[in-house]
């Protein structure tokens, strides 16, 4: 180490402080190194992908969940794909221009190899921006074309079908995939709600008095159909029952009394036909 002295009682030791200097830069050194590998470390969310910018401009990756290593220079913009849901309360006109609250629930969520696109053309607020505006014009479109006695009735399936439908050619092609459409309350003037029941209430009891007639016309026919069999059962027998048969009979029974034990008189040949007669006693 070597000392220069610069006047009378001063030394100065240029070796030591150089090492200083360059001690100060090495931590300097360092504590930027680390600040590097920090930033260069992200961490994306479970359900989430992470849509990263250099400076302002999207590069077009999207990193899913999990642990990266990235560009230190590079920013990541978490975005969420697990389904989201949208509740709409609109009042919407039918058919007949009769006005109707109407509630509505989506189900989306956002196509993951979209998000970078998405994140560029629409921002992170594309919620706000497409899906909301486009839900409540596939709404209103959809009701216009049904009558409101269908709605309350029985279209509903048809009617959150045709939404879903128009809704996904729309923002499937914006990196957005629709999953179904709840229909959840449909409201009607209180006018037009009680003329409604009262009509199925009448369709109803039309229904029940069909019921009743087609019941008893089936029992009628039940009736006819017996009393034909038991009209043919009686002309059968009767064909079959002749004088002869009956004289033949007659005799069996007579021989059948005079052989029982209880008194009695029989008259050989004074009945009709020259059939016995037989007298109690």
């Amino acid at each position: 180490m070597e000392t220069y002295g610069f006047g009378k009682g001063r030394v100065v030791d240029a070796g030591g402080s150089g090492g200083v200097i360059r001690m100060i830069g090495a931590v300097v050194l360092a504590f930027f190194i680390f600040v590097l590998l920090l930033s260069s470390v992200t961490r994306v969310s479970s359900g989430h992908v992470a849509v990263l910018t250099l400076f302002g401009r999207v590069t077009g990756e999207a990193l899913p969940e999990g642990i990266h290593l990235i560009n230190p220079f590079k920013a990541a913009h978490e975005m969420t794909i697990r389904t989201q849901e949208i509740k709409e309360s609109a009042s919407v006109p039918s058919s007949e221009g009769l006005v109707m609250s109407l509630d509505t629930s989506l189900l989306f969520h956002l196509q993951g190899d979209r998000a970078a696109d998405v994140y560029q053309k629409l921002g992170p607020t594309y919620v706000e921006v497409i899906v909301e505006p486009m839900l409540r014009a596939a709404i209103r479109e959809a009701t216009a074309s049904h009558s409101a006695n269908a709605l309350y009735t029985g279209e509903r399936e048809q009617v959150a079908q045709q939404i879903k439908v128009q809704l996904t050619a729309e923002l499937s092609k914006r990196g957005v995939e629709v999953e179904s459409i709840l229909l959840r309350d449909i409201q009607l003037p209180s006018s037009l709600k009680a003329s409604i029941e009262q009509k199925q209430q009448a369709e109803q009891e039309a229904l029940a008095m069909n019921f009743r007639l087609q019941r008893e016309r089936q029992e009628a026919e039940r009736k006819r159909i017996e009393a034909q069999g038991i009209r043919d059962f009686q002309q059968i027998v009767a064909q079959g029952i002749s004088p002869a048969l009956l004289e033949w009979k007659g005799i069996e029974a007579t021989e059948n009394l005079a052989k029982s034990s209880n008194a009695k008189v029989v008259v050989i040949g004074s009945g009709k036909n020259g059939l016995p007669v037989i007298l109690g006693q």
